[in-house]
């Protein structure tokens, strides 16, 4: 076989500026939805609906913080005679307010259920993938019988639209006393999430040699001190790529959220939609908090950005 047909053909400079034009449009296209949001969150709710749309910032309208006013508190309107005989106005949010003759009477609940989404989502992406790397090492390193049978089985539970279980679930948190919990969304969503856990991570240890197990184990090391010490280090990048998908859907999750909580552990997918000022929906509350639930995924994901890339493609080095 000639030399010729190992070399690798590199791309003319054509090929790659039409490669980067059709990234960087592609990132153009998939910004627009976050820039409106962005925008919308910092208009007033006249300039959220008005039309044509206003966009430019200073030009079109004048930014207020009103939107994230809206969002963390609660107002109630008032005659302008009872604002008149209200002491100075103790903050930026209480003179919006009165702006608008209403008073802030407390605080909304979305910081409660933030602090759900984060609880419920990273609670059930740590026992996901507790669970997903044991089961995984088990089907890469021991004969598990019908251990084909069962990773299609496994994967089989990914198949199903929510929906499709949605009942069955809502009647049995009901006996158990897991609906409107933080427990009960935890534990449905690691049951939902381990299944694709275990079959990103066996692709991940697979591709660890069993000779690196052996010499420790030769070294006086047990199965679990090997498992502990050479596999878990070199699957880090693929346990935090596989920790990144399942948080992705715990954070995003809606169908379940709006079903089995309404209170005490309702998350902030399922509170956003429904945050309504006065006279209809608060669009720029509405897009304030949804501002502010993106960053912590965003947060996440970049600071474990190196890890993710190579999490991607560590199936392609070889042995």
């Amino acid at each position: 076989m000639s030399a010729n047909a190992h070399s690798v053909v590199e791309p003319s400079a054509g090929a790659k500026l039409a490669a980067s034009v059709l990234v960087i449009l592609y990132a153009c296209v998939a910004l627009i939805p976050l820039l409106w949001i962005g925008l919308t969150s910092i208009k007033s709710p006249p300039d959220s609906i008005a039309y044509p749309p206003k966009v430019v910032p200073f030009v079109h309208f004048t930014p207020t913080a009103e939107g994230f006013c809206n969002l963390f508190t609660t107002r109630s309107r008032q005659t302008p005679d009872y604002i008149a005989g209200l002491p100075p106005s103790t903050g930026g949010c209480d003179e919006v307010a009165r702006s608008r003759n209403m008073v802030v009477v407390g605080a909304s609940n979305y910081v409660p259920r933030f602090v759900n989404s984060l609880i419920i989502a990273f609670g059930s992406t740590a026992l996901s993938i507790v669970l997903g790397t044991a089961a995984a090492y088990a089907f890469s390193r021991f004969r598990v019988p019908l251990k084909d049978d069962l990773m299609f089985f496994i994967l089989s539970t990914r198949m199903m639209p929510p929906i499709a279980v949605a009942i069955p679930v809502f009647l049995m948190y009901r006996e158990l006393g897991l609906s409107d919990t933080r427990l009960g969304m935890i534990l449905l969503y690691t049951s939902v999430n381990v299944s694709l856990a275990v079959w990103l991570l066996k692709g991940f240890i697979d591709e660890i040699p069993r000779e690196y197990e052996e010499a420790a184990m030769i070294d006086g090391y047990t199965r679990l001190q090997a498992f502990w010490k050479v596999v878990l280090p070199q699957a880090t990048t693929g346990i935090v790529a596989t920790a990144i998908f399942c948080l992705i859907f715990a954070w995003n999750e809606y169908a379940f959220a709006v079903l089995l909580t309404s209170g005490a552990a309702q998350t902030a997918p399922p509170f956003i939609p429904i945050i309504i000022g006065e006279g209809g929906q608060d669009w720029p509350a509405v897009a304030a908090g949804t501002a502010l639930f993106l960053l912590p995924i965003l947060v996440f994901t970049v600071l474990l950005r190196k890890h993710l890339l190579r999490g991607i493609t560590f199936g392609a080095v070889r042995k």
